[in-house]
């Protein structure tokens, strides 16, 4: 099948027909956004839905219990969705969170002028290819990755994957002149040690918690803790069926079981070719 059954092509990077579509960039190229709006922002399989989760438990002092009156694709949506014109967030007060993959060069207008703060969390990207290969292998959505050789291939050129390169996408978040409403988080530190990302969002959010609430949230937001809760607790039942395929492995360094010496090596001289300009280190 072509990649114009899936996809749709938006100021130069692919976006998929099932979630997004011409209309809804069209809402948010016109939407009002607010200076104290939160933008979580990461390219796909970065730890998105981690996220998610962790940003409203920071928001509301670790009251879960009002975090999860609504689920997460509701309180913290993504600004490209079909659904945000469904969800009525011009009405909600502030703060309001927002989630979106968009590189920063293809925001909508108003966020340029209000300057909203944003956490912007990046991964290892040999990491975030073997994440995407499986999800885009499980999920009819998506054009089937083929092989891990073809996906690779495919993946350091980056021109046909949802969202585009992740080098392009690192970098145009990376490179903003502006640094003083973003804070950069990587996935591995986070995965390392949850309660320091916690305590340094919050610190960023101006967010006063005690030690004991920055334990109490990134207890809650363990990988397998998170996992086990959004699977079997989502309130919408089309997420119930994706919910498996978010949550792989969460691990560090998986790329080690699938891509041979030969295949990294290549991989990181294609990284350090491109990401010169960016300082960014991995294991």
């Amino acid at each position: 099948m072509a990649d114009t059954d899936f996809y749709f092509e938006y100021k130069g990077i692919y976006l998929t027909s099932f979630y997004h579509s011409p209309e809804s960039m069209k809402y948010i190229e016109e939407f009002s956004f607010r200076p104290d709006d939160i933008f979580i922002v990461t390219y796909p399989k970065s730890g998105t839905t981690w996220s998610q989760e962790i940003v409203p438990l920071i928001m509301s002092g670790g009251d879960s219990v009002s975090v999860e009156t609504l689920p997460y694709q509701d309180r913290t949506p993504w600004i490209e969705d079909t659904r945000l014109a469904d969800l009525h967030f011009e009405e909600r007060p502030s703060p309001r969170i927002f989630t979106t993959h968009m590189p920063y060069n293809t925001m909508p207008p108003s966020f340029y002028k209000v300057k909203p703060k944003v956490i912007y969390v990046k991964r290892n990207p040999k990491d975030v290819m073997i994440s995407a290969f499986h999800y885009f292998g499980k999920i009819p959505h998506y054009k089937d990755p083929g092989t891990l050789t073809e996906f690779l291939h495919k993946f350091l050129d980056g021109s046909k994957l949802p969202y585009g390169s992740w080098f392009d996408h690192v970098k145009s978040w990376m490179n903003v002149e502006d640094k003083e409403r973003i804070i950069y988080l990587n996935y591995e530190d986070m995965v390392q040690n949850l309660e320091d990302s916690v305590a340094s969002i919050a610190k960023f959010l101006d967010k006063s918690l005690d030690t004991e609430v920055i334990e109490k949230i990134a207890k809650k937001c363990l990988f397998k803790n998170m996992k086990n809760r959004l699977s079997n607790n989502s309130t919408n039942p089309s997420i119930d069926e994706r919910m498996a395929e978010l949550f792989r492995k969460g691990i560090v360094g998986d790329w080690k079981n699938h891509l041979s010496e030969e295949e990294a090596k290549y991989f990181d001289a294609v990284c350090k070719e491109k990401m010169t300009d960016v300082k960014c280190k991995w294991d």
